[in-house]
């Protein structure tokens, strides 16, 4: 067995003199104080959401002390510091119980951000609950408590942002804080794992290397058993020496018997251990175990949303739906006489559609295109004779879409979602391109990711309809209530929604 004590980054190393062969065992082996040091960087990290906090309580208490207050205390020594402890003893606490400060969740980026949403949430609610039953409610600002809670949001963002971006460039390769990993596995399977994966990427750094070799099929049982174990006794004394952090072992799982050998191998070290189950793991990167009554296994994918997100989307879908349509009514019932003057034929259109977990129902729209009994699909075109002058007006405007708002409120739409194609072009673009259908694993919406990203109009070519879909998957993956007013806002300011219209 090839024992690769020396990484690739440290090749170039002439092991000639003793001071060099020390900065490379220095650069192998656990440095003192590495344990204090990612702990420090922690703690900076809760310092700042505790700083970002206080800094946006306080600052709007003393704001609004200024402005319509003549009271001179200052804000420490009023109900904005009560409220800045309130929620920094939530939301830290909750972080460090749930390790949101460790180093490997700290350079995640954007995506812990959803994390942080929920938590500011929950932080709220439980400052409701407490003043609630405190009889203290009416002694907070209601603007100082709208203020902090639209403006301490953000302030989060950035600040957890900012020490992500910080703490990711301090954890270079060489930094005695990042994790130190060992790798096990046949050669082919090590070599597959360098060009998947970036090792010298911030928190990981491969410290050694323990080659496995491969058995001679012809060789009995017991030869095998022995090449096996002398491998495995050698890999745990370099394990035992390095002290990594992290073991992983790549023997692909289809070697069921030297997997298990190999963990009861590596159990025995103070090391985590990783099973790295081929490349499934490149293509669904959130993957973890769950269990389902007493049934465990790898969940490579949760629902679109939970219960919980569901019912938000809901509440929120309705309530808009509702205001949108008493405040347009006047709008609509002008486009409605105004179709009526331009063309014979109904005000409204309706076509059939597949909805969540592709259940079809009925797509309502102005009508824009002149009216024909059993014609057949087609799409439209550009300059579409089929398209009337109102008609060309309500497209480029996406006035058409406004109807839909009562597919939102009887629940077969939502304000936001993959837009609901024509069934024939579902059937068509499911057997073309992969995970397609996945766009109904949530309710279709009046506009989208994809259309606010200038997807949208005439798919002339498979690509077309592939950017439409990539779009769609990433709306569905990155779903919170704040992408939906994203893409909402966008769609009535963004040029770009409003391309390829016609």
């Amino acid at each position: 067995m090839l024992q690769e004590r020396v990484p690739q980054s440290y090749e170039p190393i002439t092991l000639g003199t003793a001071t060099r062969r020390r900065r490379v065992w220095a650069a192998l082996l656990p440095q003192r104080g590495r344990g204090v040091m990612r702990v420090m960087l922690s703690v900076a990290a809760a310092m700042a959401d505790l700083a970002a906090i206080a800094g946006v309580t306080l600052a709007s208490e003393l704001s609004y002390r200024i402005a319509f207050s003549d009271d001179d205390a200052w804000p420490t020594e009023t109900r904005g510091l009560q409220l800045t402890a309130l929620l920094s003893l939530v939301i830290v606490t909750t972080n460090a119980l749930r390790g949101e400060y460790a180093l490997d969740r700290l350079v995640e980026g954007r995506a812990g951000l959803r994390r942080v949403v929920s938590l500011w949430f929950v932080a709220w609610a439980v400052v409701l609950v407490i003043g609630f039953l405190t009889k203290t409610t009416t002694d907070y600002s209601r603007l100082v408590s709208i203020v902090v809670f639209f403006v301490g949001l953000p302030t989060l963002f950035a600040s957890r942002l900012a020490m992500s971006r910080l703490i990711g460039r301090s954890l270079n390769p060489a930094s005695p804080t990042v994790s130190r990993v060992h790798l096990v596995g046949y050669e082919e399977d090590i070599h597959a794992f360098y060009a998947s994966n970036h090792t010298g990427g911030p928190g990981l750094r491969v410290v050694g290397t323990s080659y496995l070799r491969r058995t001679d099929p012809q060789a009995d049982t017991a030869t095998r058993y022995e090449q096996l174990q002398e491998d495995l006794d050698l890999a745990v004394s370099v394990v035992r020496f390095l002290r990594p952090d992290d073991v992983f072992v790549l023997v692909p799982w289809a070697d069921a018997a030297e997997v298990e050998r190999c963990i009861d191998a590596f159990l025995r070290v103070p090391a985590a251990l990783h099973l790295r189950p081929g490349t499934v793991l490149d293509r669904f990167p959130d993957m973890q175990v769950a269990r389902v009554g007493k049934v465990s296994g790898i969940n490579i994918g949760r629902r679109p949303l939970n219960l919980g997100e569901i019912v938000l989307k809901r509440c929120f879908d309705v309530v808009v739906a509702s205001l949108a349509l008493f405040a347009l009514f006047p709008l609509l019932a002008v486009i409605a006489a105004a179709i009526k003057l331009d063309s014979p034929g109904p005000v409204f259109f309706r076509q059939r559609r597949y909805g969540f977990n592709q259940q079809p129902f009925d797509v309502f729209k102005f009508r824009s295109m002149k009216a024909e009994r059993n014609a057949a699909f087609v799409q439209a075109t550009r300059n579409d004779s089929r398209i009337t002058r109102i008609g060309a007006l309500l497209r480029r405007t996406n006035l058409d879409e406004l109807p839909q708002l009562l597919n939102v409120i009887l629940g077969d739409m939502s304000l936001v979602g993959p837009r609901p194609h024509a069934l024939a072009h579902d059937r068509s673009f499911e057997r073309r391109i992969a995970l397609y259908a996945r766009r109904h694993n949530v309710k279709p919406g009046i506009t989208g990711w994809a259309q606010v990203n200038g997807f949208r109009g005439e798919t002339q070519t498979d690509q077309d309809m592939a950017g439409r879909v990539e779009h769609d998957l990433f709306y569905i993956d990155h779903w919170s209530i704040w992408l939906d007013i994203q893409i909402m806002i966008l769609t009535v300011l963004s040029r770009r929604a409003y391309r390829n219209a016609f």
